[in-house]
């Protein structure tokens, strides 16, 4: 049986933090494929979790927030 999908709130939730990530990406001034560089990860991820569309794991969003030199909380909060 496949799990069931997360409750709506938890979905807004990710798009909160992916638009955050988002708006602190562009004003760094970089692409996504820089962001991708300079966290090692794919541009899919990047595209993925800007836009809310999967789990992000912790992992991805600190070597983000590095990558954007912001504090983590100020992406997730």
């Amino acid at each position: 049986m496949p799990p069931e999908p997360p409750p709506a709130w938890v979905l807004d939730q990710r798009r909160a933090v992916g638009d955050r990530i988002r708006t602190a990406r562009l004003e760094a001034a970089i692409t996504q494929e820089t962001l991708a560089e300079r966290t090692g990860l794919d541009r899919k991820t990047i595209v993925r979790t800007e836009g809310g569309t999967h789990s992000t794991l912790l992992d991805h969003l600190l070597l983000i927030a590095r990558a954007l030199g912001r504090p983590l909380a100020d992406l997730v909060r």
